[in-house]
């Protein structure tokens, strides 16, 4: 090997790496920029809510599948009716498809749907005072562990019928649908203040009852 010539043509590289025309690629910015030109970028799909706002009916259908379980929960809640809480879902989900432009997103929908199937219940409550039948099944709704005392859940889910329409409301969606009582006002249409108020008389109520009839 010519270790001179070798010698003469990296001397010659490093001065060409010396050379200010060279400096850019010597330059961090310029490095980060070429490195990140490199990567591949990733390309966001519409949610199916967004689709669905388009027009997509496969969207639509997506989104009664992801919220139809908490819809129907809230009905059964109320009535302990199947019949009478699939008409309520149905009646919802129609409702969401005539108003799915003024929704603005996925959390503005899961407001809008626990708002609207709790008002309808609560408006049909008081329309037609219909007494409630017992939820010896309701533990079918449930996708979360059993609870250790069924005997006492039964119980529990009956007394919760006899409350006043407002203060059941309020005990489902704090309760079943973990919400605090900002988030109940909201939904119920009622201060937040006044919705802390239904929670504790009815706890009260619960309480009592359970004390007086073990």
């Amino acid at each position: 090997m010519d270790f001179p010539d070798l010698e003469r043509r990296t001397v010659a590289r490093l001065d060409a790496f010396r050379n200010p025309l060279c400096t850019r690629f010597r330059n961090p910015a310029y490095i980060a920029r070429r490195m990140t030109a490199t990567v591949p970028q990733t390309i966001e799909l519409p949610t199916p809510f967004i689709r669905a706002r388009e027009g997509d009916h496969d969207a639509f259908a997506l989104l009664i599948e992801r919220h139809e379980a908490m819809v129907y929960s809230l009905a059964w809640n109320f009535f302990a009716d199947r019949s009478r809480a699939e008409e309520i879902a149905q009646d919802v989900f129609l409702q969401l498809y005539r108003n799915l432009h003024t929704i603005d997103s996925d959390s503005h929908l899961l407001y809008w749907l626990r708002q609207v199937t709790t008002r309808r219940c609560i408006d049909l409550v008081r329309r037609s005072r219909l007494k409630a039948v017992s939820l010896e099944d309701a533990g079918e709704l449930s996708s979360e562990a059993r609870p250790r005392d069924p005997l006492l859940d039964r119980r529990l889910k009956r007394l919760v019928e006899q409350l006043p329409d407002v203060q059941r409301a309020v005990v489902t969606l704090r309760y079943q649908e973990d919400l605090d009582p900002s988030e109940i006002c909201r939904i119920v249409g009622i201060p937040v203040n006044t919705v802390k108020s239904h929670l504790h008389r009815a706890l009260q109520a619960l309480r009592r009852k359970l004390e007086n009839h073990p």
